[in-house]
């Protein structure tokens, strides 16, 4: 396989969504599993480090690198297989997310994690940082998802760990019953997915989404809390825009809950809409005022504006990195309850550092929003990331963590020991030693 090392080629794998840029040395781009291997078997005789990429859409710059090769998984984009009959797919990890859930929709089947990006996000991508999104609520993370994995050790062998399905399992200790869990949420840094045997779920039969304006913050994150609570409902997600979010979401002013329902194929849409809108109603949100959407081109038109936030503000980072700036996002997450004096506090700390105030939306079903930053310039940079940890220390305090979704790459890093101990540090970086003992994958990322 050619290894490009020319700067035109690394100048393009040199960047992702996180606003960093990295120039890697050299850029492989495998096509298949025996090319991965080989790739790693030469890195290890020559102590070359590697790091894994796919669509490069992290958050976290776990996908750039500025030490060794960038290994673009992107030309390993097959679908294998999809088995109706047990529900699974096989495919690559190139493939993108959006492209699976169009070839299984035929057979009345999805996989259920729905980042936002999914037409941008490889099922490399999502495995390695056991990505989720607004759905997962109802369906969980990635990782609930993944049956078996093959995998490239940074020796070059090949491995396959396969979930064991037994119910019960007192054989030695639980961090090393189900092997295919240390490789889901590693960001490359134990090994490099090759193929991947993922459960699949029955496609819902009647999904109706619901934009709810309500009169502030306060109100909305409190209609979060009734909507999470309510035992008659059945959400799939339950997303949150601040006033800055829905403006550009929406061009429209005040907050906002945006909810899906999946319910009982028995249940009429226009019950389930009377039963959404009574529970609205109670908690001050007019019925006149709320947008429902029904059928898939409307939903994907909801789905298209709550994309719209994260784009928006991408392209508003972009433009501020030749001043030293970028967008600065958070990801972190409090149990449900706590999300009002989470998100109280986390302004309180913007006000104080006199900053303009984040765009802040997203997953509140799970007490996970994300604040999104504009620093300007690299002073302002600076600012923006002390009221950032200042917002993760008291995050942490209210039983939460640093990172929900998108991982620790490179940038969340210096917070890791926020919430994780020492010796769960230790326990980590043990398995990393037994695993790649040379340091040679995704140097940087999480340790």
């Amino acid at each position: 396989m050619i290894i490009f090392s020319d700067p035109e080629t690394r100048q393009a794998y040199s960047t992702d969504v996180s606003g960093l840029v990295m120039l890697p040395d050299s850029v492989a781009r495998p096509t298949s599993a025996n090319e991965v291997v080989e790739t790693l078997r030469k890195a290890t005789a020559e102590r070359t480090p590697v790091t894994a990429a796919g669509n490069q859409t992290s958050t976290t710059g776990a996908s750039i690198t500025d030490r060794g090769i960038l290994l673009s998984m992107r030309a390993m984009d097959r679908i294998i297989d999809i088995d109706v009959a047990n529900r699974c797919a096989v495919v690559e990890p190139g493939v993108l997310l959006g492209d699976l859930n169009r070839a299984a929709a035929p057979h009345g089947l999805h996989f259920a994690p729905d980042p936002t990006s999914m037409d941008d996000v490889t099922v490399g991508g999502a495995i390695a940082c056991n990505a989720s999104g607004a759905r997962s609520l109802l369906y969980g993370t990635t990782r609930a998802h993944v049956r078996a994995l093959h995998v490239v050790m940074a020796n070059g062998e090949t491995i396959e760990v396969r979930r064991s399905g037994l119910e019960k399992n007192t054989a030695g200790y639980f961090v090393a019953q189900e092997p295919v869990d240390w490789f889901v949420g590693s960001e490359g840094t134990l090994g490099i997915v090759v193929r991947a045997g993922l459960a699949l779920l029955p496609l819902p039969e009647n999904v109706v989404g619901l934009a709810i304006p309500c009169v502030d913050e306060a109100a909305a994150l409190q209609l979060v809390i009734a909507i999470r609570e309510a035992t008659h409902l059945q959400p799939r997600c339950i997303e949150y825009f601040d006033e800055q979010s829905h403006q550009i979401a929406r061009q429209s002013a005040g907050a906002l809950v945006y909810v899906e329902d999946a319910s009982h194929p028995e249940r009429s849409d226009e019950s389930l809409v009377d039963a959404w809108l009574a529970l609205c109603e109670q908690h001050g949100a007019g019925a006149d005022d709320i947008a429902v959407f029904e059928g898939d081109a409307a939903l994907r038109d909801a789905r298209h504006f709550r994309h719209a936030v994260p784009t928006t503000m991408n392209e508003r980072g972009s433009a501020r990195r030749t001043h030293g700036g970028r967008k600065i996002s958070t990801d972190w997450a409090v149990p449900y309850r706590r999300l009002p004096e989470a998100i109280a506090e986390a302004r309180r700390l913007v006000d104080a550092a006199g900053l303009p105030q984040p765009a802040i939306y997203g997953h509140a079903g799970n007490g996970h929003p994300h604040e999104n930053f504009i620093a300007n310039d690299a002073a302002e940079l600076e600012r923006i990331e002390r009221v950032v940890e200042a917002t993760l220390r008291h995050v942490v305090t209210l039983g939460g963590t640093v990172a929900a979704e998108h991982g620790i790459g490179k940038l969340k890093r210096r917070w890791l020991s926020l919430r994780a101990s020492k010796m769960q540090i230790g326990v980590m970086t043990a398995l990393k030693r037994e695993l790649d003992p040379h340091g040679l994958l995704a140097p940087g990322n999480v340790l």
